[in-house]
């Protein structure tokens, strides 16, 4: 019997000068290189996957605080996914086994379904379609509601962006966001939306640094064509970029500083770039004063979001 990597199957789709590899535990985004060089972050076939490294978030991003929120006038209480912190992070789907539905050369369509469980007693059908155009690689995430009410939803990638050699201090960023969303710095609980501050805006390309961000941005500033594109550039003016319209009115960056910092070899390696179609701890949108962004899908109905990313 052929040995079924840790990541589940194996999906590589090739055009032009883009090669693409999806996993299918967690429809994850295990690698992408244009004329070999990294886009992404890569991680190994054979292992699993490190700190949600390209999966696909669903049927939320990011953390529902406590694990705890009510909907429809019923408490739930989700498992505690993020132990240390005490949240329940970054939804059901991934690390669930996505089968194939359809594929092609430069294309592969997956799918799961979440199933009724403790925290979240609906079932959602989750398609995801990678495709490679001469624009670079575009998700597509559709969600349908098999329940017999109203489901709470929310979806985004977690892919790393690389510019090019080095770290993320050595990169410059073009992030078009106006306000940012505090947290408190020991469990990121969401506290405060504000105007972004001199440590955080980026709207104007600059240079990270040694800056740590780990926060979620609204405020988007959309090109003419509705679409809102973050850059991550190196010194020699190479890297990669990222750009989804109106259905993602949220975006989560994260330098990904580790705890035990340049002893952790994935130390600040990549920028965690996330659209999201919510803020953190959306399903908890009443406490609040501001608009979570959190879908409701009706029975039977879909919910659909898309990305890009590309290389500079």
């Amino acid at each position: 019997m052929a040995h079924l990597p840790a990541s589940g199957t194996q999906h590589t789709l090739r055009r032009g000068a883009c090669e693409v590899v999806v996993a299918s535990v967690g429809a994850s985004l295990r690698s992408f290189t244009h004329s070999g060089r990294d886009l992404v972050v890569p991680f190994d076939a054979d292992e699993v996957r490190p700190a949600y490294r390209g999966a696909t978030l669903a049927p939320w991003p990011n953390r529902v605080v406590d694990g705890r929120y009510a909907f429809g006038g019923t408490e739930q209480q989700l498992p505690l996914t993020e132990p240390e912190r005490g949240h329940a992070l970054h939804g059901l789907a991934a690390w669930l086994d996505f089968e194939p539905v359809d594929k092609g050369p430069d294309h592969v369509t997956l799918a799961a379904t979440v199933e009724p469980q403790t925290g979240y007693p609906w079932r959602v059908r989750v398609q995801t379609t990678f495709a490679l155009g001469d624009d670079g690689l575009t998700q597509t995430v559709r969600a349908q509601n098999l329940s017999a009410g109203p489901v709470p939803f929310g979806t985004g990638p977690h892919p790393y962006l690389v510019a090019g050699e080095g770290t993320v201090d050595d990169w410059t960023l073009e992030l078009p966001a106006s306000e940012v969303l505090s947290v408190t710095p020991d469990r990121l609980v969401p506290t405060t939306l504000g105007p972004v501050d001199e440590a955080f805006d980026f709207r104007a390309p600059r240079a990270i640094g040694a800056t740590e961000i780990d926060h979620a941005f609204t405020g988007l500033a959309p090109g003419d064509d509705g679409v809102t594109t973050v850059r991550v550039t190196a010194a020699d003016g190479r890297g990669a970029g990222i750009a989804w319209d109106a259905a993602c009115s949220w975006v989560q960056v994260h330098t990904a500083d580790r705890p035990d910092g340049a002893a952790d070899p994935s130390h600040r390696i990549g920028l965690a770039v996330e659209p999201m179609t919510c803020a953190p701890d959306a399903f908890n949108a009443p406490r609040y004063g501001f608009d979570t962004g959190l879908l409701v899908i009706e029975p039977g109905a879909t919910a659909e979001a898309s990305w890009r990313i590309f290389a500079i």
